[in-house]
């Protein structure tokens, strides 16, 4: 008998609902409303930190991760919790997904399977070539940088190949212990910003936009962007929802990040099924979709 139907699963920084910080509160009301959707269908709901070690995974049907934003600092930490606690519950999203997605190479399957990507090479530790080699052999006249494994602009680095070298010591440093790659930098990043459309359980529900600051290319609030309404047209959200079909099993919800590339075509920048933002707040209808898809769902075993 389980204690709990569903754990929403955050991160140590947003429990404390006393804490007046704007950023937790924003956390706070993303996951009441995945919470109070399943509450709403007799659902008994359970919050905590992944890292809480006084809590007994066993206890609870499902665990969904929603806001572990520390992950990527604390990666081999998290990673083993992750795999002790998927023998003890059912994760949403499933496990295998989430093994999959945690590392930018599931970009080359989604790519071997049509789904367009920007030109991207990845580079495995102790790749013992230096960074201005690498960036020129890749031909691209301006380059991205970053881990195979990060979040929220973690090492992100732009430039051309003859400055390579100003990023060599840091790229030595990160090279030796985790992938990395490159990308070809996709310029209307900086007018078009990167959109995100939502897709819970395949169907799309909402969308934003974000515009990263004058001058800048990352879109993330944590370097000056902005979030701002936007309706995609239908090809924009049947293009969502092919990325979303590729998966296997479907996802019970994902963000699937888009820019425009050189060419003014729509290309996947990530596709996010851990622990992405939705903005709930924005379209509190969306949590209901989701949590109607998880109630729904038939899984009679997706633990292994």
């Amino acid at each position: 008998m389980y204690t709990f139907d569903c754990t929403i699963v955050t991160d140590h920084r947003w429990l404390d609902e006393s804490n007046a910080d704007w950023y937790a509160r924003q956390v706070w009301v993303e996951d009441a409303a995945v919470r109070e959707a399943l509450e709403r269908r007799g659902w008994k709901v359970h919050r905590t930190n992944w890292d809480d070690a006084s809590f007994n995974w066993s206890t609870t049907r499902y665990a969904m991760i929603r806001s572990t934003w520390d992950y990527f600092h604390r990666f081999d930490e998290f990673f083993s919790w992750l795999e002790a606690s998927s023998a003890k519950t059912t994760f949403i999203n499933n496990i295998s997904l989430i093994r999959e997605n945690i590392d930018k190479h599931y970009l080359l399957k989604l790519a071997g399977k049509g789904v367009p990507i920007p030109p991207t090479l990845f580079i495995e530790p102790g790749d013992a070539r230096s960074l201005i080699e690498i960036a020129r052999l890749s031909g691209w006249s301006e380059i991205v940088l970053k881990p195979a494994v990060s979040g929220a602009g973690r090492h992100t680095y732009r430039f051309r190949p003859d400055d390579a070298n100003k990023h060599e010591n840091i790229f030595r440093e990160l090279i030796a212990k985790e992938s990395m790659l490159i990308q070809e930098f996709q310029h209307r990043i900086m007018d078009a910003g990167e959109v995100s459309l939502m897709v819970m359980g395949g169907q799309f529900t909402h969308a934003v936009m974000k515009k990263a600051k004058a001058g800048d290319y990352r879109v993330q609030d944590d370097f000056g962007g902005t979030l701002h309404h936007f309706e995609p047209d239908n090809s924009l959200i049947a293009f969502a929802e092919q990325i979303v079909a590729a998966c296997d099993p479907m996802p019970a919800f994902a963000r699937v990040d888009i820019i425009r590339n050189n060419a003014d075509e729509p290309v996947l920048s990530e596709l996010e099924l851990i622990e992405p933002e939705l903005w709930f707040r924005h379209h509190p209808a969306a949590a209901d979709v989701l949590a109607e898809y998880v109630v729904g769902m038939d899984q009679p075993d997706a633990k292994k």
